[in-house]
């Protein structure tokens, strides 16, 4: 039955619920104040009661004292009203003519009579009639005068509160119903304009500020969510556009080099109308645009994928990561000389996004870097930051070309000719901002670029970390890696 009631309740709307809330609270306060009232009204009744039969008996003990107890005179009953019987000493009984008979002398009234106490306050209920009857001793005997208990007024103020509580409950319901109404309206509004923008898709339209406190407050956050989502399509939008302009060029080159390929092995000219040389150069250039398209597939999804990682943060030894990207650099571009000049800083980060940033800066520094320069790699604390320096010694960065070096997909007029996407260094920036850091361009000592990345160091950085040999955590040059 409570399952029942609770899967009734929670199919309910919100309206119906505060509705049921109202009507149901002012059916409790109706009840309870009746109930206090009633208990109010029947102490009331009874001390009146009880103060009019003590004033009575008094009368009549004036009387029975100046007559005696068996000669005072005791008028005919009325009909109505006050009932009285006197107590003579022997425990027998004197009532007036036409009077009802009362219930018998209780055994504390008669100790009354015996002198035990000079008066006694009775109540009774029978099947038929209750009694409140007052002893007043008089003499060796007493008086009785009593009323019969009537609940009558107590029942017909049980019943106008019934009413009265009926007919609040009614009107608390349909009060309760306006207010719920009333006060969901924004709510009705906001789901309304939601159902417009799950069915049009239309993220461009802001549903109206309206209301205050809790109620404006949700429509700022849906408000703030549709913005997200409207950049996150435009940001997706913009990738996808991109990815087809940059797809459109190494796949147009592939498909004419394969079909110029394929018309030459049907007509069976594929060694005599190719030469040699010109077989290599082209088989070659197939090989590098294949090496393009999946450097820019994996680049591609790195971005697509944002700041969705399994990868966890953990504090780890920077210098360990730039290590470790120079060795994957080197192995990719073995005739790049790589100099690595790094100092051990602990930074919080996610260790493989900044080992493909690293690794990022390192190729892109390659790619300019002359013959007989090496790219250098500089690592080093400066106050609570990791400062990252990739140095080449290549034509530099024109001034125009610097606002838009971490853009998607940007490349200078000069690198059109060289292998890349133009999505490393945008890759950089994510991965920068991802751990709270910021990424800058200049020019270098040597009159090339100068790419520097500062992350924040960890807190707790300054944990005591050994050396195998036991000895501090300390600054250390690792020597250029040289040419083979």
């Amino acid at each position: 039955m409570s399952s029942r009631l609770t899967r009734w309740w929670r199919r309910r709307s919100l309206r119906t619920r505060l509705t049921v809330i109202a009507a149901t609270a002012i059916a409790v306060s109706v009840f309870v104040a009746f109930q206090i009232a009633s208990e109010l009204l029947a102490w009331e009744l009874q001390d009146t009661v009880k103060d009019q039969l003590r004033a009575d008996s008094r009368v009549l003990a004036a009387n029975a004292e100046r007559a005696g107890l068996a000669q005072v005179q005791l008028p005919p009953h009325p009909g109505s009203g006050r009932l009285v019987r006197v107590v003579l000493p022997d425990g027998s009984i004197r009532t007036p003519d036409g009077q009802p008979a009362l219930p018998p002398v209780s055994e504390n009234a008669l100790r009354v009579v015996q002198g035990a106490s000079a008066d006694l306050m009775e109540s009774g209920d029978s099947d038929d009639d209750g009694y409140v009857i007052y002893t007043l001793r008089v003499g060796a005997g007493a008086v009785q005068v009593a009323r019969v208990a009537d609940d009558s007024p107590i029942n017909q103020f049980g019943l106008g509160m019934l009413l009265i509580g009926l007919l609040c409950v009614v009107s608390g319901a349909l009060v309760g119903r306006a207010v719920a109404r009333t006060g969901l309206a924004p709510i009705d509004r906001l789901t309304a304009a939601a159902v417009r923008v799950a069915q049009t898709r239309n993220l461009d339209a802001d549903i109206p500020d309206e209301g205050g406190g809790e109620i404006r407050r949700l429509i700022q956050s849906i408000n703030d969510m549709l913005a997200a989502l409207r950049d996150s399509r435009r940001a997706q939008q913009l990738l996808a556009e991109d990815a087809a302009h940059e797809l459109k060029t190494p796949l147009t080159s592939l498909r004419l080099n394969i079909e110029l390929l394929i018309r030459l092995d049907r007509r069976g000219t594929l060694d005599s109308g190719l030469p040699a040389e010109s077989r290599t150069r082209l088989l070659n250039d197939l090989g590098a645009q294949v090496a393009e398209l999946s450097t820019l597939a994996a680049e591609l999804t790195d971005l697509a994928r944002g700041d969705v990682s399994d990868e966890s943060t953990e504090l780890l030894d920077l210098a360990d990561v730039v290590v470790a990207a120079a060795s994957q650099a080197r192995s990719r571009a073995p005739d790049v000389e790589i100099a690595l000049d790094v100092t051990s800083v602990w930074v919080s980060g996610r260790p493989a996004a900044l080992q493909r940033a690293v690794l990022n800066l390192i190729d892109n520094a390659g790619k300019w870097s002359p013959a007989d320069q090496p790219v250098q790699v500089r690592l080093r604390a400066l106050g609570a930051s990791a400062v990252l320096e990739v140095d080449d010694a290549g034509p530099g960065i024109d001034a125009a070309d610097v606002p838009r070096v971490f853009d998607r997909f940007y490349r200078a007029d000069s690198a059109r000719a060289l292998p890349g996407s133009g999505l490393g260094l945008s890759i950089v920036q994510r991965v920068v901002d991802a751990h709270g850091g910021r990424a800058g361009v200049a020019r270098s000592a040597r009159g090339g670029a100068l790419l520097r990345v500062d992350l924040p160091v960890a807190t707790n950085s300054t944990v005591d970390v050994r050396m195998p040999n036991g000895a501090p955590e300390r600054s250390t040059v690792v020597p250029p890696l040289s040419r083979e």
